[in-house]
């Protein structure tokens, strides 16, 4: 936590100005997704610089070239989808609980990209987030979800998936791209002092096709795209 509340302070003239930013861009809307997702990814460069924070990339060449697409991901820590976008080079954006997008950096992201905020207390609205993220996949976003829900001491272990976070790319027959994340956690969800460098790793794996998975149900496919995460982070981690 401590180098997350350093990068704040360290940061803040740049999180004031990309405030003013954002909201520039939210009253054009002439800027393309493209723009907005530059953007973002120049927030993200520059408090990974004020943060000592590295961050390597395998397997981006499993990302289908053309089309939407939705990212499943393990969930470690509040980095995570940052780590995800600094690596993903096409725009995606984020399906986030609405709690969590309150926090700073957080809300301008969701601003920026145009991510759904998705209230879990109410059965009604994660209808509607599912059915929207689907719509958007459909019309060729490409989106990061995270199937555990939380993150609370995960670090590289990876808890059981939610079932219904993969409706949306169901409902949108979309490819399927699992994501293992590690050494994730270690960037703003540990104790101590230290701003020493943490480096990080984000797996792409092979994706999942409708034609993979059509005749699965969403048990199937959370329990297939769970086992090929966790089979990586076993493989890297060796835990």
């Amino acid at each position: 936590m401590f180098r997350m509340f350093y990068v704040i302070i360290i940061s803040t003239p740049f999180v004031l100005y990309y405030a003013w930013r954002v909201y520039s861009l939210e009253r054009k809307t002439s800027y393309s997704e493209t723009e907005r997702y530059a953007v973002a990814r120049h927030m993200v460069a520059i408090m990974k610089v004020n943060g000592f924070i590295h961050t390597k990339a395998f397997g981006t060449e499993n990302l289908p070239e053309d089309g939407g697409y939705v990212m499943f991901a393990n969930h470690q820590g509040k980095y995570d989808s940052l780590g995800i976008i600094h690596v993903h080079e096409k725009p995606c954006t984020i399906l986030i609980d609405k709690h969590r997008s309150n926090l700073i950096f957080v809300t301008q992201f969701i601003m920026l990209l145009r991510g759904i905020r998705m209230d879990k207390t109410s059965p009604k609205s994660q209808v509607r987030s599912i059915l929207q993220v689907a719509e958007e996949v459909k019309a060729g976003r490409r989106y990061i979800v995270f199937p555990e829900g939380g993150y609370e001491q995960n670090k590289n272990h990876i808890q059981n998936f939610l079932p219904g976070a993969f409706k949306c790319a169901m409902k949108a027959k979309s490819p399927i791209v699992p994501v293992a994340l590690v050494d994730s956690y270690k960037v703003f969800n540990t104790r101590g002092l230290s701003l020493l460098p943490v480096t990080t790793q984000v797996h792409f794996l092979k994706p999942l096709f409708y034609e993979d998975y059509k005749d699965m149900n969403s048990q199937q496919i959370s329990s297939l795209v769970h086992d090929r995460i966790e089979e990586k982070l076993l493989q890297v981690c060796g835990e």
